[in-house]
């Protein structure tokens, strides 16, 4: 019994120092892969909300790794069809309304998607909190009863990113973002997400809902539902092509 209860505290002990020796990057690294998984199909409802009127888009989203990842509009009538597409580092967006593709700049990134408080970068995720950040840990925090890692992103020289600083707190028990607040190149603060209700898609437990509120612009916020998603399915690279931006439904 005695050498069972040391077992037990050595395997706890190993446990606990193998979580304190978790560096930042491997923290945002966890967080990240579990988001992303290899691949992965969703299908989700953004709702635009301001202060004299509100507004839904229903939309499916495919992705491959970091490098590939496909968005398309079904509801409403009005926007649907409506596509965008990352390929490496091209970026397409379809307008089926006037038949045209357009493919989007860098520069583009931090603007509204579609009108709302989330920015093109952030639905098409061009940018890798992995990659293009350096990471530092700035402390624990508890956010919503969640005991958080409280980690500082910085941008690397050479990345080409909208923020100038972005603030996240990621779950320890379970390495979900929690909230995440992106800073200007002054480091003012832009906007803050917080990710709520934690649902089960597959093999992961996931926030299933988003909402995106930016600092300036009372009653204003943009809600992101998630209502399937699935992870590492099979998937090629080929699917991701102009003609499946065009014609996928």
């Amino acid at each position: 019994m005695k050498k069972l209860i040391f077992s037990l505290i050595g395997l706890s002990l190993s446990i606990a120092l193998s979580a304190q020796t978790l560096s930042a990057l491997d923290i945002v690294k966890k967080a990240d892969s579990k988001l992303r998984g290899e691949s992965s199909y969703s299908e989700m409802t953004m709702t635009i909300v301001r202060p004299s009127w509100q507004r839904s888009i229903s939309m499916k989203a495919w992705t491959k790794g970091t490098n590939f990842a496909l968005i398309k509009i079904t509801a409403p009538a009005k926007d649907k069809g409506t596509g965008f597409l990352k390929r490496n580092n091209e970026l397409w967006n379809w307008i089926p309304s006037i038949d045209r593709l357009i493919k989007m700049s860098a520069s583009v990134m931090g603007q509204s998607w579609m009108g709302s408080d989330f920015t093109n970068d952030d639905m098409v995720r061009k940018s890798s909190m992995v990659t293009d950040y350096t990471q530092k840990i700035l402390g624990e925090d508890t956010v919503r009863g969640f005991n958080c890692y409280k980690i500082e992103l910085m941008p690397l020289p050479t990345a080409t990113v909208v923020w100038g600083k972005v603030i996240t707190w990621i779950d320890k028990a379970t390495f979900n973002i929690i909230r995440t607040q992106n800073l200007d190149e002054s480091f003012k603060l832009v906007q803050t997400m917080e990710n709520y209700d934690l649902k089960q898609f597959g093999d992961r437990l996931l926030p299933s809902r988003m909402e995106m509120t930016p600092a300036s612009g009372k009653g204003q916020k943009t809600v992101i539902t998630i209502s399937k998603a699935q992870y590492n399915i099979p998937i090629e690279e080929s699917f991701f092509s102009q003609q499946n931006l065009k014609t996928i439904q």
